[in-house]
């Protein structure tokens, strides 16, 4: 069990060092915070508004460049915890505690069929609304809020892609205190329009390399990942 402390790292990322899901849904179901999944890439790339988004509120480690950085730090219990299990498992334990969900993200069809499946897997669940991620106004955006104001949802999950939905995610916990909770393409990988990485890449941590298999296009995007490891070997991450 963590003792509520984040670990600070050289670059003054902070992240908790959760040990397993059901600590970090106990640890986070009764803050109004946003839940920052934490990746090697996001903590190379900190910006000094990324950097606050993160520390303000309760980063986890989403990837295993940021359960390295972690373990390098001396906190050798701390696990990897995938933003698109995690959510699963908050709606799975949170719903029977009577918590209500709003969604946000994707394109219409993808969120339909997320609410649908939603609906289908876990029928007592409260769903008070939903949109998709395609906000192209402030007129939009303001009609988002209101909506959420009006259902005051008690987790509001957003699917739009780091640091855009952070941001929202934030203006809007300015006006509804709730649990949020940043996804990225988790929808799309639930209702099977994305296809995750085979279940022994992911137990072997080895997800980025079968994605990089698929789309040799990553490449570039992949480099840091060597820069990462080492800079960690050395101390300086």
């Amino acid at each position: 069990m963590i003792d509520n402390q984040q670990v600070t790292l050289n670059n003054g990322v902070k992240i908790y060092p959760f040990s397993s899901f059901d600590e970090l849904i106990g640890f986070a179901k009764d803050k109004n915070k946003l839940l920052v999944a934490i990746n090697a890439e996001k903590i190379l790339h900190a910006t000094d508004q990324t950097r606050g988004i993160i520390n303000r509120n309760i980063g986890y480690c989403d990837g295993i460049g940021a359960v390295m950085a972690l373990k390098k730090h001396g906190y050798k219990e701390v696990v990897k915890l995938p933003g698109c299990e995690l959510w699963l498992k908050m709606v799975e334990q949170l719903h029977k505690e009577g918590k209500s969900f709003y969604l946000v993200g994707s394109k219409q069809e993808v969120i339909e069929e997320t609410v649908s499946k939603l609906k289908n897997d876990y029928p007592s669940a409260n769903i008070t609304g939903y949109r998709n991620g395609y906000i192209n106004s402030d007129a939009e955006k303001q009609e988002l809020i209101a909506d959420i104001l009006a259902k005051k949802p008690d987790v509001v999950f957003v699917a739009m892609g780091s640091p855009k939905q952070e941001l929202l995610m934030e203006e809007i916990a300015q006006q509804h205190p709730a649990i949020y909770q940043g996804l990225g393409g988790s929808f799309d990988v639930y209702t099977g329009h994305v296809e995750r990485a085979p279940k022994w890449w992911v137990e072997h941590n080895l997800e980025f390399a079968y994605r990089l298999i698929r789309q040799p296009s990553r490449i570039k995007r992949q480099i840091f990942l060597v820069k990462f490891w080492f800079l960690v070997k050395l101390g300086r991450i």
